[in-house]
């Protein structure tokens, strides 16, 4: 596949496909709210000929294309359609007209790099088997990913892969990175209460005081990655809220501390929850408390399969050249609820470049835009990993199994 041509063919509907992007950044939607941009989505795709379904999860959005040559392997595409909660501080013509809502994570230019290649795909359907083109709702904290899965999407589209992109600000235009294994972190949020009899500040020897375990906690914390994770492995512990107390000459019979634990390595991830509750527990007996702790899973680890990894890379190296595609990155501690899907089915996500002058701002941040330029560097990624699955000979499908 020579990709200069794929460009071109992207190229002629760049405008077009600008356009539709500052719409969906102009009205943002939340989680499971997504019912506007999954509309436009269907009218896209209909528009397009493109086979295409809407219910999985209220908002979600699955296009079905299949390939003019025979083959049963199938493989799916994902992008999220959800924005933030937060408001945008940026004045440009296609700011958010929804207070407090606000494209922060680029999740409009996901969605219209996967219709610009399924566009694409519907035009030159050069390959053996089927392509699933799956618009998530609800990516930022309500696990859309998990709840299309529990409605049935992958026994209503058989994937033997699955497939996700996320753009990176900070990474230049044209520039893609992966690694195989946990690359992006589980999101899980931890709480430990400490009790004893509370007293007054005074007679300390007169009561238990919860005060003593928590500081010895903070410190036993840091100490759980520092010696019961491996070097090779990547852990975060850290405390984000304390409550205790409500005079200042009164011993507190109760405090509350809150934070997050993140990792890339499930495993990794039941040894934290199993020593936040030992080092917790060991803390207030030495001082006659007790302690309670209740973790909270987030988002699992997101695990990238190696088989699905290669593939991802080859496919970023055909656009970008070999020169420009990072497969060995280190890991990240944000999370994505993409992870599910991995889990269900091989699979891989890759971080495509959004530029790195000082204009584009992180993801999340009140003054972030998706990079309009790398809406074709997008699509192509997605028409060559469909190329590298099914474009040549017809590979193992296990989508049944």
């Amino acid at each position: 596949m020579h990709f200069e041509e794929v460009f071109a063919a992207l190229s002629q509907h760049e405008d077009e496909m600008v356009a539709l992007r500052h719409d969906i950044h102009m009205h943002p939607e939340t989680s499971y709210e997504e019912h506007r941009t999954s509309g436009i989505v269907m009218d896209k795709l209909a528009e397009w000929g493109i086979e295409a379904h809407k219910g999985l999860a209220g908002t979600g959005v699955v296009a079905v294309i299949k390939g003019n040559r025979p083959g049963n392997r199938s493989v799916g595409l994902r992008a999220d359609m959800d924005a933030l909660n937060m408001t945008e501080t940026n004045t440009f013509g296609h700011k958010s007209t929804i207070p407090g809502k606000f494209h922060g994570c680029g999740h409009d230019g996901h969605t219209t790099m996967l219709l610009s290649a399924a566009r694409y795909l519907k035009a030159n359907p050069d390959f053996a088997g089927t392509v699933h083109c799956i618009f998530q709702p609800a990516e930022e904290g309500g696990a859309g990913g998990l709840k299309m899965i529990e409605d049935g999407l992958f026994e209503q589209f058989p994937c033997d892969a699955v497939y996700s992109l996320h753009n990176k600000p900070g990474l230049p235009v044209g520039k893609f990175i992966t690694r195989v294994g946990g690359q992006l972190a589980c999101a899980d949020t931890w709480v430990v209460r400490f009790k004893g009899t509370g007293g007054h500040a005074g007679a300390p020897e007169k009561s238990t005081d919860t005060t003593i375990p928590l500081a010895h906690f903070i410190l036993g914390v840091q100490s759980i990655v520092s010696r019961n994770i491996v070097a090779q492995e990547s852990a975060v512990l850290t405390v984000g809220m304390i409550e205790a107390g409500t005079s200042h000459n009164v011993m507190p019979s109760e405090i509350v501390v809150t934070g997050t634990a993140r990792c890339h390595n499930p495993v990794i991830r039941d040894l934290l929850e199993k020593r936040l509750g030992e080092v917790a527990e060991a803390c207030a007996a030495m001082s006659g408390c007790t302690a309670e702790l209740d973790y909270q899973r987030g988002y699992p680890p997101l695990v990238n399969a190696r088989e699905q990894t290669d593939i991802a890379i080859a496919a970023a190296a055909a656009v970008a050249g070999a020169e420009n595609v990072d497969g060995n990155s280190a890991p990240i501690n944000a999370a994505d609820d993409f992870a599910y899907m991995a889990i269900a089915r091989p699979g891989c996500n890759v971080m495509m470049g959004n530029g790195d002058g000082p204009e584009w701002k992180n993801n999340h941040m009140p003054d972030y835009d998706f990079n309009d330029a790398i809406i074709p560097w997008g699509a192509a990624y997605w028409v060559s990993v469909v190329n590298q699955e099914l474009g040549g000979q017809e590979r193992e499908t296990n989508a049944a199994a």
